[in-house]
């Protein structure tokens, strides 16, 4: 059985900027890409940062704090490393899977809510890859409307 990845959801980047502060961020994504801030983001422990909406479907994660985070499992296990965040149609049978075929991935279950879960593995070339469930996060813009 292979992994169904359904969509990319967002991109995880670093945001150790020095003097800039998120008000900086803020201003140069929303005021000059004219993309729209993600004010729903949780509060993640230790992980000040801010989500950028992209359309229907995406966002760019800016991610602070010091490294290793709170979060980390180790070496080369910190969840606030640049990476790829892909959504899977069912995260068990992902995790299943992955077992099945002997692949080295780590497990974070609640950083961003309760019943959330991501999935952390490395590409061939080192490059960190997220798989989460598909309606647990809020990547997309039907999962950021509140309803009526």
């Amino acid at each position: 059985m292979a992994i169904k990845v359904l969509e990319l959801h967002h991109q995880g980047v670093r945001i150790g900027a020095g003097d800039k502060t998120i008000e900086d961020l803020k201003n140069f994504y929303t005021g000059v890409l004219g993309l729209e801030h993600d004010t729903g983001r949780p509060e993640i422990p230790g992980i000040p940062g801010m989500w950028i909406n992209i359309g229907e479907v995406g966002q760019i994660h800016l991610i602070g704090g010091d490294l290793p985070s709170p979060f980390a499992q180790g070496p080369g296990k910190d969840p606030t490393a640049p990476h790829v965040a892909l959504a899977v149609e069912n995260i068990v049978e992902t995790k299943a899977e992955l077992d099945r075929l002997g692949a080295d991935y780590w497990s974070l279950k609640g950083a961003t809510g309760p019943d959330a879960e991501q999935l952390f593995l490395k590409d061939p070339c080192g490059n960190m890859v997220e798989l989460h469930q598909f309606d647990k996060c809020r990547c997309r813009l039907k999962s950021r409307v509140k309803p009526a």
